[in-house]
């Protein structure tokens, strides 16, 4: 996930800002030029310092630190309230809607917008490559768990989908063996579950998480199995890179 911010949005690069004829050669036209030349230094020597991150402010030492600060005791570190979301990390109720902001994030409001009806996104981004899934919620990187996803003949397919179904204890009459904790994403029958189960009682080993050895599925370890199947509602937007 993203967390660089600009405070404003960059200008249109194309945008020709001299405004004058380059054919034009004439001293007054020199002078206008050179002043002209300065104003749009100065300029720039103000507005630059708009267009950089924020984390180019804070030494990586401070950005440590803002994450494990919390100036005004929200339930919201520094370093969330300054880089994701942002609010104000001095102020514990940045919109003053009366509900502090971690309190709102907690339970999936904007403490940015006093809508009560205007919830934060939540997500789930799973990573191919790093064989990890990311639980979001907004801005928000809520926690990340490794996962094991499709080998190499059997891949989990790439894109954007979203939670179909959900059942507790899913049976796979293809394979023999409950799926728990389930929660279908595509239409070909791809979902997210707990570590396999026989039904003589045998589980998939914790070991194979990180590696990709599913027939496709995206599996999960025990005990995030079942939080991300608690906490995602039917639905909620996958994505899978």
């Amino acid at each position: 996930m993203h967390i660089r911010r600009h405070s404003h949005e960059n200008g249109n690069p194309d945008k020709n800002i001299s405004g004058f004829s380059r054919n034009v050669t004439g001293p007054r036209t020199r002078r206008w030029r050179i002043k002209s030349g300065m104003t749009i230094i100065f300029l720039l020597l103000l507005i630059l310092p708009l267009h950089t991150t924020r984390a180019a402010q804070f030494s990586p030492e401070e950005i440590q630190q803002l994450k494990t600060v919390d100036s005004d005791h929200d339930g919201l570190s520094d370093y969330d309230e300054i880089f994701i979301f942002p609010t104000d990390p001095h102020n514990p109720d940045t919109d003053g809607d009366g509900y502090s902001d971690g309190d709102e994030v907690k339970h999936g409001y904007d403490p940015l917008n006093k809508d009560p009806n205007k919830k934060l996104v939540k997500s789930i981004e799973i990573d191919l490559k790093r064989q990890r899934m990311r639980k979001i919620l907004g801005p928000l990187i809520l926690a990340e768990y490794p996962i094991s996803t499709g080998k190499w003949n059997t891949p989990t397919p790439k894109g954007t989908f979203a939670i179909r179904n959900k059942t507790p204890r899913a049976w796979s009459k293809q394979f023999g063996l409950y799926m728990p904790w389930w929660m279908e994403f595509t239409s070909q029958g791809h979902g997210i579950h707990e570590l396999p189960e026989w039904p003589n009682g045998y589980k998939e080993g914790q070991n194979h998480l990180g590696t990709p050895v599913s027939h496709g599925c995206v599996r999960l370890g025990i005990g995030p199995a079942k939080e991300m199947y608690d906490w995602a509602p039917i639905g909620t937007p996958v994505v899978v890179r």
